[in-house]
């Protein structure tokens, strides 16, 4: 099975993270101090597409639905 993500992606999204835990990371047009870990990650993936790494597409916005439908239903169940 072939990486989802290419190993050049994974610094990319190391750098972020360290500025984010130095207070450095900055958000898009807002320029809001980024303090969201999640968020830091997903500034490091758009960078790295940005720059042409192997990334997988964003999830739609339907298949997000989907799963967040899936798990509801699984919840309910137990």
């Amino acid at each position: 099975m072939a990486r989802k993500y290419s190993r050049k992606v994974s610094g990319d999204v190391e750098r972020v993270m360290k500025k984010r835990k130095a207070g450095t990371l900055r958000s898009g047009r807002s320029k809001k101090k980024v303090t969201s870990r999640k968020q830091a990650i997903a500034i490091g993936l758009s960078e790295a597409r940005a720059k042409g790494r192997k990334v997988p597409k964003k999830a739609s916005k339907k298949t997000t639905m989907r799963k967040a439908a899936k798990k509801r239903k699984s919840a309910k169940k137990k």
